[in-house]
């Protein structure tokens, strides 16, 4: 896409953390971004702290899980601006009481999957017919390597004992979505890539990451921001490929 038109990015869960800051760096970027979320009071106000540091910002109300809301969402974006170019599936949750598959409540899988994969599907169904719209859409699953069957079954990777039935699950099946969405697509102007932005400080892990937000959303921005098909369907963090 020419640098000379403004591409317009859709995120969602971005009232906070790794999404706040996708949000920011997208803007940074001269991106005019729509901060979805779910709360509208905590979504206007971090839509607001971006706008008051000059950037282009608006909130979309966006409730992942909610049908209507996520139709209301598309709606709104195909009349403010017509097209949408980047779509960042940032919105996920990690259910307490996670755990083993032996043990894991079945309510608890569900409830992760829910919004983990089904709410990643909807609102990516939901704006595909923007996404066609644009010179070159861009859909960027935020994932993790606990989603990796490659290295959930190698001891020597690092989360090999983070059993997490529900959350691992879920990521596992957003990398297959973005898997099935480049074939798909393959034809077409949007790329699907899935990115892990690595063990970072957020309200979903307690903060026990070991990285910043910023630091986090980095990956997610660079996969966004590019125009060329090189990553189509690929698995990556900030250092490149990952396994599936």
């Amino acid at each position: 896409m020419a640098d000379t038109v403004e591409r317009i990015a859709l995120v969602t869960g971005a009232n906070k953390g790794i999404g706040y800051e996708i949000a920011r760096q997208l803007a940074q970027a001269g991106v005019s971004v729509l901060l979805g979320a779910r709360d509208a009071a905590r979504g206007a106000a971090a839509a607001d702290r971006l706008v008051a540091e000059g950037l282009t910002v608006a909130f979309i109300p966006l409730d992942i899980c909610d049908p209507d809301s996520v139709a209301a969402a598309a709606a709104k974006i195909a009349t403010e601006h017509g097209r949408l170019d980047i779509l960042v599936n940032n919105a996920g949750i990690s259910v307490v009481g996670d755990g083993a598959p032996g043990t894991v409540p079945i309510d608890v899988v569900r409830q992760t999957l829910e919004t983990n994969f089904f709410g990643a599907l909807a609102v990516t169904q939901g704006v595909l017919p923007l996404l066609r719209k644009s010179e070159a859409g861009r859909i960027v699953n935020v994932s993790s390597t606990l989603g990796s069957l490659k290295l959930n079954n190698d001891p020597a990777y690092s989360g090999y004992e983070v059993r997490l039935a529900g959350y691992n699950t879920s990521k596992a099946a957003l990398n297959m979505l973005t898997v099935q969405l480049a074939n798909e697509l393959r034809d077409t102007r949007i790329t699907a890539v899935s990115v892990c932005p690595g063990l970072t400080q957020t309200d979903l892990n307690g903060h026990m990451g070991n990285r910043s937000a910023a630091e986090g959303a980095a990956a997610p921005v660079r996969l966004a921001l590019a125009t060329a098909n090189d990553a189509l369907g690929l698995f990556q963090d900030e250092h490149g490929s990952l396994p599936w």
